[in-house]
C-alpha cells in the first residue's frame, strides 16, 4: 500500500506543483480539509488561501490559490485554480498594494456588481496576505 499520494496544483497558466505527498491541507468551502493517501473520492470548491503540501521527503510546500476546484481520488489530488502562486514567489508589497486598491475600489463602488467585484478581490488579497504570513512564519 502506498503511503504517498500524487498531488498536482495547476493554475490557468502553468503547473505550480506536481509530486508525491504524505499529506495535503487546504481551505475547503466550509472549512479546512486534510487529505491523506487513499482518501475517499471527492470534488469540491475551495476558498482562497494556502495549500500546504507535506512532501514525500518530509519537506513542505506552500501554494497560494485564489479559490478553485479540488478533485481527490484515492491515489491523487488535483487542485485547479485560476491563480496559484508558490509560497516563495508571494510578494508582500504587491499583495498589500493590491489589497489597498481593492479597498479603495470598494469605497468608490457605484453598483452592486462593482461592490461584488471589489469584495471578491479584497477577499482574495486578504487570503493571499494571510497565506504569505503563514509561509514566512514556517521558514
Amino acid at each position: 500500500m502506498a503511503n504517498t499520494i500524487h498531488v498536482d496544483v495547476v493554475s490557468a497558466e502553468e503547473s505550480i506543483f506536481s509530486g508525491e505527498a504524505k499529506f495535503v491541507a487546504l481551505p475547503g468551502e466550509v472549512g479546512e480539509l486534510g487529505i491523506y493517501p487513499r482518501h475517499t473520492p471527492l470534488i469540491t470548491r475551495i476558498r482562497p488561501g494556502a495549500v500546504r503540501i507535506e512532501t514525500a521527503d518530509g519537506g513542505e510546500e506552500f501554494v497560494f490559490v485564489a479559490g478553485g476546484i479540488l478533485e481527490v481520488q484515492p491515489t491523487s489530488v488535483t487542485v485547479l485554480s485560476d491563480t496559484a502562486i508558490r509560497g516563495k514567489d508571494l510578494d508582500d508589497e504587491k499583495a498589500s498594494a493590491a489589497k489597498a486598491k481593492a479597498e479603495e475600489a470598494l469605497k468608490n463602488a457605484k453598483s452592486d456588481l462593482d461592490i461584488a467585484l471589489a469584495q471578491s478581490e479584497l477577499t482574495v488579497m486578504a487570503a493571499q496576505i494571510a497565506a504569505l504570513r503563514k509561509y514566512r512564519d514556517k521558514k
